[in-house]
C-alpha cells in the first residue's frame, strides 16, 4: 500500500477518536487561560512591589545618609509614597481586571477584558520604567549642579580625589549604572510582562475566530 495512503487512514482514524469541542467548550477554556494569565501578572506585579519596598530598608545607611546631607533626604521619601500608592493603584485594577475576566460571560466582553488588561500592563511597565529613568536625570542633575557640596559631603578630598573635573567622572558613572539598570528593568519586564501580554493576545487572536 502507499505510504500517502496509509499515512490517510491513520489521520482518518485519529480524527474519529478525536473530541468534538462545541464552542462553549473553546470559550471556557480561553476564560480560564487568560484568567490565569491575569492572575499571574496581578501575583508577579504584588511580588515585585514587595521587592522595591524590601530595597528601601537594605539600603546603606551611607546612602540615606548622603541624601539627606544633599539636602534631597525628604524629597526622596515623599517620592517613594507616591511611586508607591501608584504602583498600589496599578495592582487594585489588575485585580479588577483578573475578577471581571473570571465572571466575564460573552465573547465580545473577554476579548474587551483582555484588551482592558494589555492596555494596563503597558502603562505599568511605561511607568516604572519612565519613573526610573526620570528619577536618575533629576537626581544626577542636582548632585552635578550642588558638585561642590557633593565633593564635601563624601568627603573626596582626604581620599585624594582632586575636585577638578570630579562632577564630571561622577555623572558619567553614574550615568553608566543607570543606564545598566534601565537595561536590566526593560529585560525584566520585556521577558516576564511581554510573555504574559503574548499568551494574552493569543487568546484574544481565538476568540475573534470564535466570535466570527
Amino acid at each position: 500500500m502507499d505510504i500517502l495512503e496509509t499515512l490517510k487512514k491513520q489521520w482518518q482514524t485519529r480524527e474519529v477518536e478525536l473530541p468534538k469541542l462545541s464552542y462553549s467548550d473553546i470559550y471556557q477554556m480561553l476564560l480560564k487561560k487568560s484568567s490565569s494569565i491575569v492572575k499571574w501578572v496581578l501575583l508577579i506585579s504584588i511580588a515585585e512591589l514587595l521587592f522595591w519596598i524590601s530595597l528601601i530598608f537594605l539600603t546603606p545607611d551611607s546612602n540615606k545618609q548622603l541624601m539627606s546631607d544633599m539636602g534631597i533626604g525628604k524629597i526622596v521619601n515623599y517620592s517613594n509614597y507616591i511611586h508607591f500608592t501608584i504602583v498600589g493603584v496599578f495592582i487594585y485594577l489588575f485585580y479588577k481586571n483578573y475578577k471581571n475576566i473570571q465572571v466575564t460571560d460573552s465573547t465580545k466582553t473577554l476579548m474587551n477584558n483582555i484588551l482592558k488588561t494589555r492596555k494596563t500592563v503597558r502603562y505599568f511597565v511605561y511607568y516604572n520604567i519612565g519613573m526610573f529613568i526620570l528619577s536618575s536625570i533629576l537626581v544626577d542633575a542636582y548632585f552635578y549642579s550642588k558638585s561642590e557640596k557633593l565633593y564635601e559631603v563624601m568627603n573626596f578630598a582626604s581620599k585624594g580625589i582632586p575636585q577638578e573635573g570630579f562632577a564630571t567622572y561622577f555623572i558619567i558613572i553614574q550615568v553608566l549604572v543607570g543606564i545598566i539598570v534601565a537595561g536590566l528593568l526593560i529585560l525584566f519586564y520585556w521577558l516576564i510582562y511581554g510573555l504574559l501580554l503574548k499568551r494574552l493576545k493569543k487568546n484574544y487572536k481565538e476568540l475573534e475566530k470564535i466570535d466570527l
